[in-house]
């Protein structure tokens, strides 16, 4: 059976933003990663190669590929095409976002499905916000979201009413202040689920009354050492049930995921994720999985 709501079902099609794209140029991230709070200065030359081995593992897979095209409004975070939309059964879920500089992805990704022939579900105005990395589906019929800097409790609000249809409920984590408001905090920084029993977690970062909830759903954990959250080692992505991929130099948290019974692909990704502080998760709009 093909849904949209699910993190782990075998991924059919996915929706990315080529680096060439969003990056453009060495002088265009000369110009703006500063401003966007990158960790370092992205090298466009290398982000290149990067991404081009991180498109093939999708090929290998027989994972159809589509690119939202260039869009001179949109900068170099485009290429984290997660955040802008939410998928559900009824259709795309066009975001608010809650970074200034990233306003205008969600007409960019809005136009993308009308194209496409995807049906809009709903989208969202100020003041509510919210991005699709603080959103995750735990099974097909719920649906966790975290409340911070990114997501407020008005875009949360809106979601339910949204989501009314096809999700009996919404489960929701009060993010942590951690880095404060120019960090890119997501839900999907401290949680990655990569079967219906089994998630990549950093729990350190992660509420009690939320953590316990995953626990009492069946869910075991798969915990990301301290020395690995940064270079985003819970932030992985599941192709189909424990095939996951993740960014290389993670060695911990890919032994534990092959302890787990999950099978590990990784790619190189210092110029398109570590920088940028997204991960697999962060660079794809998963479209269609099949459970």
């Amino acid at each position: 059976m093909n849904t949209y709501q699910s993190e782990y079902g075998v991924l059919k099609s996915v929706l990315l933003k080529h680096v060439k794209d969003a990056f453009r140029s060495q002088d265009y991230i000369d110009r703006h990663w500063q401003d966007l709070n990158y960790l370092s200065r992205p090298d466009f030359s290398r982000a290149m190669e990067e991404y081009e081995q991180f498109v093939q593992i999708f090929i290998d897979h027989n994972i159809e590929v589509d690119f939202l095209p260039f869009e001179e409004s949109t900068g170099i975070d485009s290429i984290y095409v997660r955040d802008a939309s939410i998928i559900t059964n009824k259709g795309a879920i066009i975001c608010n976002m809650g970074k200034a500089q990233r306003i205008t992805e969600p007409k960019e990704e809005m136009s993308y499905y009308l194209r496409s022939g995807i049906a809009i579900a709903g989208s969202y105005l100020n003041p509510a916000t919210i991005e699709g990395g603080d959103v995750a589906w735990i099974n097909d019929k719920l649906m966790a979201v975290a409340e911070g800097y990114r997501t407020n409790a008005e875009g949360i609000a809106l979601l339910k009413d949204l989501t009314a249809e096809t999700c009996n409920e919404v489960l929701v984590m009060d993010s942590p202040h951690y880095k404060g408001p120019s960090d890119v905090f997501h839900l999907m920084s401290v949680l990655s689920p990569v079967d219906h029993n089994l998630a990549v977690v950093y729990s350190p970062l992660m509420t009690v009354p939320f953590r316990n909830r995953l626990i009492d759903l069946g869910i075991s954990f798969v915990e990301v050492p301290d020395n690995e959250f940064e270079s985003l080692g819970c932030n992985v992505l599941a192709l189909a049930p424990r095939l996951c991929l993740m960014v290389e130099g993670n060695p911990v948290t890919k032994q534990r995921l092959e302890e787990s019974g999950v099978e590990v692909i990784e790619f190189k990704g210092d110029e398109i994720c570590l920088k940028g502080s997204g991960g697999p998760t962060c660079l794809t709009r998963p479209l269609l999985r099949e459970t």
